[in-house]
This record gives structure tokens, sequence and C-alpha cells, in this order.
């Protein structure tokens, strides 16, 4: 008897669960409108009136007079190679972008006034030279990035026999990638 009623039920339950295909296919679809059903329409962001920008391209750091990365030479006191104070933040500047950079590359040029001879003079720009490459990798530039020339008596801004123009062709001058 309870094979009998396990299969009637079996059967019951088949026959509710089916549906006949082709009278669904000819029904209309009818929409739920109660407010649960109802969803917001989709809407778009409002138009802006403002001028579209282009993107802005950085500029170079090394480029902008008003960025101290512009800077390029170090002054050093008469027969002297020591950095002066008051050319360390400049250091700090291009030893940290050096740092930032890492394909970057600076080539640091040595120069003396006219006054005494070309080889003391040459000797005199590789040592400043040398000072400024130390002092970028001091402060945190890899040298691997940072080579150094003594160009002497041989490149001078100014020419004059005065105190005021040998000062200005005692300097380190810093050039970077693409400068030299």
């Amino acid at each position: 008897m309870r094979k009998v009623l396990f299969a009637a039920f079996a059967l019951v339950v088949l026959y509710g669960c089916g549906s006949d295909p082709a009278k669904d296919e000819g029904k209309a679809a009818v929409e739920d409108r109660s407010p649960a059903a109802v969803q917001p329409a989709p809407t778009r962001p409002p138009v802006s009136t403002q001028p579209v920008r282009p993107p802005q391209v950085q500029a170079n750091p090394l480029k902008d007079p008003k960025n101290i990365l512009s800077k390029r030479s170090v002054y050093f006191d008469y027969d002297s190679d020591r950095i002066r104070d008051d050319f360390r933040p400049l250091l700090q500047a291009h030893a940290k972008y050096l740092a930032d950079n890492a394909g970057a590359k600076m080539l640091v040029q040595g120069n003396a006034d006219d006054r005494g001879s070309r080889e003391y003079n040459l000797a005199l720009g590789q040592r400043r030279a040398e000072a400024v490459k130390r002092m970028l990798a001091l402060m945190g530039a890899r040298e691997a990035q940072i080579d150094s020339v003594s160009l002497g008596e041989e490149k001078p801004r100014c020419t004059a026999q005065t105190e005021a123009c040998w000062a200005e062709n005692r300097r380190g001058d810093l050039l970077h990638s693409g400068e030299f």
C-alpha cells in the first residue's frame, strides 16, 4: 500500500510541475507594476558646459626656471675644491632627482679661472668635479649615474680679468642626460 501511495504522490507532483511550452509561448508577459518591482530609469551623468581640457603633461623639472633643478652650477672659492654650504640644497635636489630616476645620468664638469698653469687648473677642475660627484653620492645618487671631467680654464663664462669674472669661472657644471 505504501508503494502505491508513494507512486501516486510522485505522479501527482510530476503532473503538476509539467507545463506545455506551446501554451506559454503565445501568452503575453504581464508587467509587474508593484512599487517593489518598479526600478528607476537609468540616469546619465549631467553634461558639463566646461570646455574639455587635454590632460596636462608634466613639465620637465630640469628645464623649469622656478625649480631648483634648473640651476646647474656650483661655485667654489679661490684655489678650493670644498663645497660651500650655500650649494648643499642645490646638490640635495639633484641627488634626489638622480635617486628617483634610475635611468638618469649626469656629467659634472669642473672648471677653474685662468690664473695658474694649465696643468694646475686641469687638476683643480678635476678635484672640483670629483667633490661634487662625491657629495651627490653621499646625498643619495648612485655613483654609476655620475661621470666627472675637468675642463680646467678652457670653458670660461667670463673673460674679463676681474675678481667677479674669475669667481664665475670657478665652478662645477651639472649636465643631465641629453645635455652633454
